[in-house]
């Protein structure tokens, strides 16, 4: 897999890093419907649970979706 530029302006996020760049090893985008039924923060071994858990889930445009590893800069 090709390495990725994964770009956040949410700068008070524990991921954010210099130049707007995500600096997560994982990264968990899914609709807010499914989100939902998540915690906020979720860690790298819960994305993958989550992922197996709920498959796929088409979105009709981006604001049906959210952002599920975001977490608080301390």
């Amino acid at each position: 897999m090709p390495d990725i530029e994964v770009y956040c302006t949410v700068s008070n996020c524990h991921y954010w890093d210099h130049g707007n760049r995500c600096a997560a090893e994982r990264i968990l985008i899914t609709l807010d419907r499914i989100g939902d039924r998540y915690p906020e923060d979720v860690d790298a071994q819960q994305v993958s649970m989550i992922v197996d858990e709920v498959g796929t889930t088409p979105a009709e445009s981006c604001m049906e979706t959210c952002c599920k590893t975001f977490r608080p800069r301390s």
